[in-house]
């Protein structure tokens, strides 16, 4: 939705999530099936690179990676039909644990 005046807003969000890996099977195996799903966009050497790194990684980020849509993230915003999504850019990377602020339970949340 581009504002009629030419004086469009871009605004880049940004999220961090850390997460527990309870079951790294699961979580490959979940991967797995996105890789070979029909509708993926890959051709086969590519679902085969692609399951060959989902398989390899032991930390399971790239596996989660496979199952995190970007845009879901707008789900989060309210008044969704004011904005409309340009750029979805995702990276996971293995994590120590919880970042301190985390540890005693209490989630801040700001609106």
């Amino acid at each position: 939705m581009s504002d009629e005046s030419g004086t469009e807003r871009y605004l880049r969000l940004t999220v961090e999530l850390t997460v527990e890996v309870n079951d790294l099977g699961a979580l490959q195996a979940a991967a797995l099936k996105e890789i070979n799903h029909p509708e993926a966009d890959l051709d086969d050497a590519e679902r085969r690179e692609q399951a060959e790194l989902v398989s390899a990684d032991e930390s399971g980020a790239t596996a989660l990676q496979w199952l995190i849509e970007p845009d879901h993230v707008l789900g989060l915003i309210e008044h969704i039909e004011s904005i409309e999504p340009r750029e979805a850019v995702l990276g996971v990377e293995p994590s120590e644990g919880p970042a301190e602020e985390d540890e005693d339970g209490e989630h801040d949340h700001h609106h």
